[in-house]
Parts: C-alpha cells; sequence; structure tokens
C-alpha cells in the first residue's frame, strides 16, 4: 500500500515538472531575438555561394581523379 501511495506522489511531481518545462520553454522562446531577414539573406547567399564553390571544387577533383586513374590503368 505504501508503495501505491508514492509512485502516485511520484507521477504527479512529473507530471508538473513537464508543465514547468513547456511554460519554461514558452518563456524562453520569446526572449529569442530573431535576426532580421536582410541578415536571413546575407546568411542564405553566403551559404549558397560556398557550396556552389565547394561543388565546384570536389567535381574538378574528381574529374582530375577519374583521369588519373585512366592514366593509371589503361
Amino acid at each position: 500500500m505504501a508503495v501505491n501511495g508514492n509512485i502516485k506522489v511520484k507521477e504527479e511531481s512529473t507530471q508538473k515538472g513537464i508543465v514547468k518545462f513547456f511554460k519554461d520553454l514558452k518563456a524562453e522562446a520569446k526572449r529569442i531575438t530573431w535576426p532580421s531577414k536582410k541578415d536571413i539573406q546575407k546568411a542564405t547567399i553566403a551559404v549558397a555561394s560556398f557550396s556552389f564553390i565547394f561543388v565546384i571544387f570536389v567535381g574538378l577533383l574528381d574529374s582530375g581523379f577519374n583521369n588519373l586513374y585512366k592514366l593509371i590503368f589503361k
């Protein structure tokens, strides 16, 4: 009987903890300072440019190694 009583208390405290967690989560989300649209555009352009340059670089490496492989194993 005592064990059942302890389990109920633990379940209630767990539920209160979960509710508190989501309340705190909501409060923290309100404190976030989101970047401006201009900052997002700049970051997106930077990432897209770097990705494009990286794809070109890897493609050139692949082509070079492919030609080298063909020369060696002709």
